[in-house]
């Protein structure tokens, strides 16, 4: 990767080119580690007190079948995949952008089922816009130089 804009203190050049690969591995880990939690939550009951509306893929797909995600029970089960599944080998950085499709995917609907506004409080897209911008980073970037891609040489 070139440098395209001018460091304001010159002398941190070798400071941030040895952080950014970690400052990148630790993005990746806490947005595919992110995802485990939600989707524990989702199938399995886990975090029964964080105001999660479903606590079993039955109830989930119902909820999904209401939401007009036809069929719910197909999506649901999708969706928990892509969350326990995906989000690991994302932190992993393994077959990290062939993870990244469905999670980029999956996050892109949060964001549309989130248009009520902006702040994630008021029912808004805010988190998941953020998600979903910072895994399109890994689709597009691959795992990077911290990454079980990097060590076993391939670039998924």
């Amino acid at each position: 990767m070139h440098e395209t804009t001018p460091l304001f203190i010159p002398q941190f050049a070798g400071l941030y080119a040895s952080a950014a690969p970690l400052a990148e591995m630790v993005l990746r880990v806490v947005v595919g580690l992110s995802l485990v939690p939600h989707g524990l939550r989702m199938s399995m009951g886990f975090f029964p007190n964080s105001g999660g509306p479903v606590s079993n893929v039955t109830d989930f797909a119902k909820l999904l079948d209401n939401g007009g995600y036809r069929p719910g029970k197909l999506w649901a089960w999708v969706i928990v995949i892509t969350e326990l599944v995906g989000g690991p080998l994302l932190a992993l950085g393994l077959f990290t952008r062939v993870a990244a499709i469905p999670i980029v995917i999956l996050l892109a609907l949060s964001i549309w089922e989130h248009r009520k506004g902006f702040f994630w409080n008021q029912g808004g897209c805010e988190y998941p816009l953020l998600w979903t911008a910072a895994a399109l980073y890994f689709l597009a970037h691959g795992g990077g130089a911290y990454s079980v891609d990097a060590l076993i040489g391939r670039a998924f």
